[in-house]
């Protein structure tokens, strides 16, 4: 992927209807907070200088928003303080900064024979995820199944995952619409797809893999996701390595396709098609 400026992005893919601001729920910022701010400084060479950090997100917002960043927003991030006055854009930007700024100490960390910069990236990526699900599994108490065999493990996933779901809509993560459907009819890399949401549990069990499709309107972070994908090769991904780590928990590898572009989608519905296996 060719590398891309954040001016020169932003101009192409331009998202005007995420510059009237909402308010993001005191809760997932402070579990959100927890997850984004101890992984980035647990990397490796990182001396915990916030500095780069601010420098993205106070560039990202003049540029994106067309605003100036309140000042010691991110330094309230960081601290966990006054989070109840963030809005939609500020964490936006907050997110950016803080990916931005971990995928290049990534970059710098890489060593040949090691894992490749993508791979790092991605787990980092994996890292906040699972460290976030944890936080919303204590808050909400989900009752996830031991595994997925039977109609009734099946009832308790699609539970969860509604009630995770809720969540993230309530919270303001997403703006209007979730669904994790695992009605499925669709193409892939030139192969169809066709499954029904009641085979769902025979065909995983059956063939080792099943699929899910995964809907978001309005993600707020729709916007920094598509810019670091194409200025950086990885985008944050929040909610579907939350997702990603309950299936985990399960005891089951579940993603979206490698091929996945957040670009190419409309703001109110986002769509990642999902492939879930057993290990």
């Amino acid at each position: 992927m060719p590398d891309k400026s954040l001016s020169q992005i932003a101009a192409e893919q331009p998202y005007p209807d995420y510059m009237d601001w909402w308010p993001i729920g005191e809760a997932f910022l402070q579990f959100m907070a927890d997850a984004i701010c101890a992984e980035w400084l647990a990397l490796p060479g990182n001396p915990g200088d916030l500095a780069p950090v601010r420098e993205f997100v106070q560039t990202y917002i003049r540029i994106v928003y067309n605003r100036e960043a309140r000042e010691g927003l991110v330094n309230q991030f960081f601290n966990r303080e006054n989070l109840h006055g963030v809005q939609s854009g500020e964490f936006d930007a907050l997110s950016y900064g803080f990916f931005r700024a971990a995928f290049e100490l990534v970059k710098k960390q890489v060593k040949d024979g090691g894992n490749s910069l993508e791979k790092e990236r991605r787990l980092f990526t994996r890292r906040v995820g699972k460290r976030f699900f944890g936080s919303v599994h204590n808050k909400l108490q989900l009752a996830l199944p031991q595994t997925l065999k039977t109609n009734d493990d099946f009832a308790r996933l699609s539970d969860c995952l509604a009630r995770l779901g809720t969540f993230l809509q309530e919270q303001g993560y997403l703006r209007d619409h979730f669904a994790f459907r695992f009605d499925v009819s669709t193409t892939h890399q030139g192969r169809r797809i066709n499954q029904a949401g009641a085979t769902f549990i025979a065909a995983l069990n059956r063939n080792g893999a099943a699929y899910a499709l995964y809907e978001m309107g309005y993600p707020v972070i729709l916007p920094s996701a598509v810019y670091l994908y194409h200025t950086m090769g990885e985008a944050q991904h929040h909610s579907s390595r939350t997702i990603e780590e309950l299936f985990a928990l399960i005891g089951y590898q579940a993603r979206e396709t490698d091929d996945f572009d957040p670009t190419g989608y409309s703001s109110d519905m986002v769509v990642e098609l999902w492939e879930i296996s057993s290990r």
